[in-house]
């Protein structure tokens, strides 16, 4: 069970984005890495297609899933640890507060 979900909301740890937050837009498991919407924005150059002009466009890059954590309601970031329920569910649970994260 992943600790960090698209659709999470997140802090950045550590980099050159410290103390920003977004939304998780895309999880890479194999590659321990996620895509945080406005976070960790690069430069590419962009060649011509049919669709699309060229020139410089700014997109965002992957970061470790090790450098950004959970915000919960109060805008603290937190670890996240995995519980499993009488019925055998998994869940995740805020270290901080102990509350569910998600049903």
């Amino acid at each position: 069970m992943n600790k960090i979900r698209k659709g999470d909301k997140v802090v950045v740890l550590a980099g050159k984005d410290k103390g920003r937050q977004g939304e998780v837009v895309q999880v890479m498991p194999k590659d321990d890495k996620a895509v945080v919407r406005g976070v960790n924005m690069v430069k590419r150059h962009q060649r011509q297609t049919a669709s699309q002009e060229a020139g410089i466009v700014s997109k965002e890059a992957p970061i470790h899933l090790s450098n950004i954590a959970i915000v919960l309601g109060d805008g603290k970031a937190t670890r996240v640890g995995i519980k499993v329920l009488e019925d055998g569910k998994k869940v995740r649970v805020a270290k901080r507060t102990g509350e569910q994260i998600d049903g």
